[in-house]
């Protein structure tokens, strides 16, 4: 125990500690100390958590990170299986070379701890690692970088890894590396600079892969085949990359899928397969952004299957998708958020749209929509989020279609032809915080009722047709 209590005081010594977070760092017995974790049987030291407990928005002015050097005398803690020395501000030093030297760690975690540069290969000696986190979003220190990624398939422990803005340099072997790994769970490869993705391999080891996150990088490729050979695969994001995108039939051997994200892709390629249809378990389905260019009858077969009896999100903003809504949108019961803005689609909104009891979120704005607005959408009692601007909506707008909705705080009728009846004596159920119905006929009286809204920090009421002058509750009000 004195050779790790003088371990732990000798890396202690190379901190800086401005706000003497580690001052119960004193005394004979270092179990007792912030942050230390000992064997409960063994007494040996385990565990070393210096998380900065507060958070990290603020880095560059947050008193309570740590900095300075990471002294090797840290070394002495020999049965060490855990270090957390995350969100702290150690100014962009290099991730020692001795952290490799920790055979019996099995969670890593330097995320945000301002640090950078080459990552070590010498991590690669951490065979009983099984959680390495060394994801970083702050701008003031210098990136990870690894321009070999072989290192990474000695960790044949592993299940969780997340570099997320790491930047793997050309020819890293990332995914070489990765199929090596036996018992690998999640992987987190956001914002790494890939570019590249082998488009098939010899052979596909992730026998136990769930979370696959290759966001936001700069992969230009068709879509790798051997993807849907990962049958445990549960969560694949694949968003803001350069993909030309085709989705095969072989989708179907992905029946353990509940997150699959294309967003901000180029275009969806081919015949959209049944078999999307057929992920009985999918519950958000990103598409937005993507150039699909196709009518939304070709979804129908598709939005037959027992999707619709999972699907929770539906994202397809900007994807230049032309047609009706259907009335089987009615059919999806679980549907939480939808987002069919920024498209080409006409016709009325259908009354099924009131079956949708789950809903929280509405977008769909910016659309060649006519026809009134059903009252059954007024039995939307947990939306949220209703934006229905910019379309050729018309008629009337009454109490009955806004009663049920206590939890909206957002609300866009602007930019149609709509006329909204509500008494000057209405209460609404609801507190928003985004008011716009603009270009809505709504005078020629100030509508009373805005005396109401406490919350609201946008108010768009222009082209209404308000005649005479503004009461003084609203001129003193937050909202003028």
């Amino acid at each position: 125990m004195l050779i790790e209590r003088n371990a732990l005081l000798g890396f202690k010594a190379g901190l800086k500690d401005p706000t003497n977070r580690l001052s119960s760092w004193v005394g004979d017995d270092c179990c007792t100390w912030e942050g230390v974790a000992c064997d409960n049987r063994t007494g040996h030291v385990v565990k070393l958590d210096l998380q900065n407990p507060h958070p990290f928005s603020l880095i560059d002015d947050n008193k309570w990170c740590l900095g300075g050097e990471l002294r090797p005398s840290l070394l002495g803690l020999k049965h060490l299986n855990y270090l957390d020395l995350s969100m702290n501000n150690f100014g962009g030093l290099r991730i020692p070379e001795f952290v490799g030297s920790f055979r019996q760690l099995k969670y890593l975690n330097l995320s945000n701890a301002g640090l950078g540069g080459l990552i070590p290969p010498q991590l690669g000696n951490l065979s009983s690692l099984q959680y390495l986190d060394l994801y970083s979003d702050l701008d003031h220190v210098r990136e990870f970088i690894i321009d070999n990624a072989l290192w990474i398939s000695h960790l044949s422990s592993l299940q969780y890894l997340h570099m997320g803005n790491v930047n793997f340099t050309e020819g890293a072997h990332w995914l070489q590396a990765l199929n090596m790994l036996p018992s690998i769970v999640e992987v987190h490869l956001s914002l790494c600079d890939i570019k590249a993705i082998p488009v098939s391999l010899p052979h596909v080891n992730f026998t136990s892969l769930s979370v696959l996150d290759l966001s936001d990088n700069f992969i230009n490729s068709t879509m790798p085949g051997w993807l849907f050979n990962i049958s445990s695969l549960e969560h694949l994001d694949l968003s803001n990359n350069i993909f030309r995108v085709i989705i095969p039939p072989a989708i179907k051997n992905l029946a353990s899928l509940n997150f699959l994200e294309l967003t901000g892709n180029q275009f969806l390629e081919g015949k959209i397969p049944t078999a999307l249809g057929g992920l009985c378990k999918l519950q958000r389905l990103g598409l937005g952004g993507m150039n699909i260019s196709k009518n939304l009858h070709e979804f129908d077969e598709v939005f037959s299957g027992c999707i619709k009896n999972s699907l929770e999100i539906l994202e397809m903003s900007f994807c230049q998708v032309s047609g009706y809504l259907s009335d089987r949108l009615g059919d999806f019961r679980m549907l939480k958020d939808l987002y069919l803005s920024s498209n080409s689609i006409s016709g009325p909104i259908p009354a099924s749209i009131g079956r949708l009891s789950a809903l929280q979120k509405l977008d769909l704005s910016n659309n060649k929509l006519n026809g009134t607005i059903p009252r059954s959408l007024g039995r939307l009692a947990e939306l949220v989020f209703l934006d229905l601007s910019s379309n050729f909506l018309e008629g009337v707008v009454f109490e009955e279609h806004l009663a049920n909705f206590s939890k909206l705080n957002y609300l866009d009728l602007s930019d149609n032809q709509l006329i909204l009846n509500l008494t000057s004596d209405w209460i609404p159920p609801f507190q928003l915080q985004v008011l716009n119905i603009g270009s809505c006929k709504l005078g020629p009286q100030f509508p009373a009722w805005l005396q109401t809204q406490e919350n609201i920090s946008f108010l768009d009421l222009s082209g209404n047709g308000i005649l005479g002058i503004l009461p003084d509750w609203f001129s003193r009000s937050d909202s003028s």
